[in-house]
């Protein structure tokens, strides 16, 4: 996903007003979120129809989602330097459609997972060559804000995105959330094929080589910062991916609350999403090694802190879930104040590919990231204990990582 050097921009290109500008670019961004966030309130549904003997095989609903979000990730944005924006998104939106029908008539898990992977590879077009699109057009402080505000929008997604799940699961069941996905899609296609003119012109297109792939990847694993920093983002995001896969389960199984979980979520959600803020605040002052330190160490010590409260008894009843909901909550807001930085000190090495770059270390992170989730996920037994102990052992890696990032 290589931006057009300034002198390339499009002033050509007739430009939509600012606000649906923004409002198309927040909701292709959407998808991603969307996707996996209405699929919470159905676990319990698909576990006692697909999986019954085996009921923590339904979180695999999520995160094969990611693993193909991850793997087209590598793909997306190379793809729309050779064919153009629009015709990627919209390849990767039929993709991300006929994926959800095949979902929605799946007869095993096996099946909805495979069309699960399909559907996550659908996804990254929307979801990566947007941004392209919006540093074809925008440049410098526009373009920041521009995704400023989208992002505003965009977060307020996953606080919304278990209503609408639960509701169409209410409605029509839970097979009927793959339909939901379905009009999304075909809405923000629709708005963009109809209202959005092509950003970049045949003459800046790039031919699609695998050596320019290959050599991206080459130089990702040569800079020990980007190693590391990939490192770290993938151990926080597979943290993530974890709480987000056991999340629905405690909430039901460890505390009885399965009917009130899109409302925590929620709050969950727009909890943590003030941690971008704080980061946009503080990192100017602290740096982006001194806040990725902090925010670390700080969450290290409190989840060893609850971890060992869970594991010995520690909390009265009445206290438990309060107790997890706050640790929860936390485990979002420090991914929001360590992700941004360690990407960005990932890319300052590589600045001169930054688009190839970005997708090979957005891809492996991703894909990585799942495989240490997963089992992480599976290990439910009944409690958050084994949650909490991955993502101690997570935190754990990273400081030890942290010796070796720069000083910034």
């Amino acid at each position: 996903m290589t931006a057009l050097r300034p002198a390339q921009q499009r002033p050509d290109v007739p430009r939509l007003g600012q606000t649906e500008f923004i409002a198309m670019i927040a909701m292709l961004f959407a998808t991603i979120a969307f996707s996996i966030d209405s699929m919470l309130p159905a676990l319990p549904q698909i576990a006692r129809e697909l999986t019954p003997d085996a009921p923590n095989a339904a979180q695999l609903i999520l995160t094969s989602f990611v693993f193909g979000m991850g793997l087209g990730t590598l793909f997306a944005g190379p793809l729309s330097d050779t064919f153009g924006r629009k015709p990627v998104i919209m390849a990767g939106a039929v993709l991300y459609c006929l994926a959800a029908v095949a979902a929605y008539f799946a007869p095993t898990l096996e099946t909805v997972l495979l069309a699960r992977v399909v559907q996550g590879l659908g996804a990254a077009g929307p979801r990566v060559v947007s941004l392209a699109l919006v540093r074809d057009l925008h440049k410098g402080r526009e373009m920041a804000r521009i995704m400023s505000f989208a992002m505003m929008v965009f977060m307020l997604v996953p606080a919304v995105a278990p209503f609408i799940g639960a509701g169409i699961i209410a409605l029509a069941g839970w097979r009927a959330v793959f339909l939901g996905f379905l009009l999304f899609s075909l809405v923000s296609c629709l708005w963009l094929g109809l209202r959005q003119a092509e950003t970049i012109h045949p003459e800046d297109r790039r031919p699609l080589q695998a050596a320019a792939l290959w050599e991206a990847l080459r130089m990702v694993l040569s800079h020990r910062v980007v190693v590391v920093s990939t490192a770290m983002q993938t151990l926080f995001l597979a943290g993530l991916f974890a709480t987000l896969s056991a999340t629905q389960p405690i909430f039901d199984v460890t505390f009885g609350r399965a009917s009130e979980f899109p409302m925590w979520f929620a709050l969950i959600a727009l909890m943590s999403g003030t941690a971008s803020f704080l980061n946009a605040r503080l990192v100017m002052r602290i740096g982006m090694r001194g806040m990725i330190g902090r925010a670390l160490l700080a969450h290290t010590l409190f989840t060893a802190a609850m971890t060992a409260a869970w594991a010995f008894g520690l909390w009265p009843e009445a206290a438990a879930f309060w107790a997890h909901l706050v640790w929860t909550i936390s485990v979002f807001f420090v991914t929001g104040l360590t992700m941004g930085n360690l990407n960005a000190l990932a890319m300052e090495p590589v600045g001169h590919q930054a688009g190839m770059a970005s997708s090979v270390i957005g891809a492996i992170s991703t894909v990585l990231s799942v495989v240490l989730a997963v089992p992480v996920g599976l290990a439910f037994d009944g409690s958050p204990l084994p949650l909490m102990i991955g993502v101690l052992c997570f935190g754990i890696v990273c400081l030890g990582l942290m010796r070796v990032l720069p000083k910034r």
